[in-house]
């Protein structure tokens, strides 16, 4: 199987969409010979911050010397960042060969895996062959019934910022999601919990209470900001000087949950000197959040794709982008709460040059355009991703910005076609 044969494999049409249970991952996983049950987890829930935080955690817990795996979902660049091993994707000739190696007990089910578990088994039994001390593991939209949570209890169960999205699975209430996510938590694992809404946190505290799972609370305020550009932002934690690329005041959030996490996980054995927190904060990389591509004018793309997105990446442009003259480029999906989502953004802009995402469930261009000429903006559907960058680019001023945001569906396509642009020189 080649690797392009993989991929084509692993999105073939015959497999389900999102259908939660763990039946189906349970019994691929024993046809593979339970290969999880020897691995060890850190195990991230949530609707935003996920990734920003599983990926601050690989990379402390690599420069602490650990072998470490990272799964995450979606991917921006390259498919093969969905499963990674000391920061380096998988490579193309291991993805082809786990998925060969995994097919065959996938097509002997009877009930056949969705795509998503079948990725998830394909890492899990990567990660085993790899020799993986840790696994940093990325959830997908759910908690209890995610395929990720055919895993023992790990080490820590991480609660990130917890909001209304996938209603139609996960409940219709922000109690009733956390309630879901809450499904990650095992007798013997410990917990940490983000900020939330003190519902949330209520929902949270009394599972622990139950199954008797220290419970570990981040508190923002223990990183004193020093100061934030494009390059970074700055903070005092205890003693130790952090610097985190990542942009805006909802990664100060994230980064206290990353810390809380990190207390947890020495207070249940594992090394991780200062050293390596300051390199591994300072070294993190996330490509697609806040990602600033290039200046003259400044372009900046953010995968935001739900409405507390849109409330962070609003705080964010407000204080890396103000007095810029701002051209936004943006595509959504039909199914997400876009009128929520740009009833405050769109205030930032100057001008809107809308997509249509590579999805079945995605907003024409045209339908996005008419909604965000509402805000008495000028709005031009385009094309194609490379349309939209080059007309963008050529509206916006020196010292103006682009900002490319709301589906990272786009994000990768937006991203290639800014690069191959200025590659160009055109």
């Amino acid at each position: 199987m080649t690797y392009e044969e993989a991929l084509q494999y692993i999105a073939a049409v015959n497999w389900k969409g999102s259908v939660p249970g763990l039946e189906r991952i349970s019994e691929l996983m024993e046809r593979l010979g339970n290969p999880e049950r020897g691995l060890k987890f850190i195990h991230i829930v949530g609707t935003n911050g996920k990734g920003s935080t599983a990926a601050m955690l690989a990379s402390v817990l690599t420069r602490a010397g650990y072998r470490t795996g990272l799964f995450i979902s979606p991917w921006v660049v390259d498919f093969r960042e969905r499963m990674q091993m000391d920061g380096e994707m998988i490579s193309r000739e291991a993805l082809s060969l786990q998925t060969a190696a995994v097919r065959p007990h996938a097509e002997a089910m009877a009930d056949a895996p969705t795509e998503f578990e079948l990725i998830t088994a394909i890492a899990l039994r990567w990660f085993a062959q790899e020799g993986a001390q840790i696994v940093v593991l990325e959830a997908g939209m759910g908690g209890e019934l995610d395929a990720t949570n055919v895993i023992p209890a790990p080490e820590a169960a991480v609660f990130t910022n917890i909001g209304l999205d996938h209603t139609e699975y996960l409940g219709d209430t922000v109690e009733a999601i956390a309630r879901t996510k809450a499904g990650i938590l095992k007798p013997g694992c410990a917990a940490a919990l983000y900020p939330n809404l003190p519902s949330v946190c209520a929902v949270v505290e009394e599972r622990c209470r139950a199954m008797k799972i220290p419970l570990y609370r981040a508190d923002p305020l223990v990183l004193v900001p020093l100061g934030h550009d494009l390059e970074g932002q700055r903070f005092r934690w205890g003693e130790l000087l952090l610097e985190l690329p990542l942009l805006g005041e909802h990664q100060r959030n994230n980064l206290s949950l990353v810390l809380t996490v990190l207390e947890l996980l020495r207070d249940r054995g594992w090394r991780l000197p200062d050293s390596a927190i300051v390199r591994g904060i300072r070294e993190v990389r996330w490509p697609g959040r806040f990602e600033v591509l290039g200046r003259e004018p400044l372009f900046v793309l953010d995968g935001g794709h739900n409405p507390q997105c849109m409330d962070a990446l609003w705080e964010t442009a407000n204080s890396y982008l103000a007095g810029r003259e701002l051209t936004v480029i943006t595509g959504v999906l039909a199914d997400k709460d876009y009128e929520a989502m740009y009833r405050r953004t769109a205030k930032l802009a100057g001008r809107f040059f809308t997509l249509t995402p590579d999805n079945p469930r995605a907003l024409e261009a045209d339908r996005l355009a008419q909604l965000l000429a509402r805000y008495g903006k000028p709005a031009y559907p385009c094309g194609s991703p490379a349309e939209a960058v080059r007309k963008a680019l050529e509206a916006t001023p020196k010292d103006g910005a682009v900002l490319a945001y709301g589906s990272l569906y786009l994000a990768s396509s937006l991203r290639s076609a800014y690069l191959d642009l200025t590659r160009s020189g055109q």
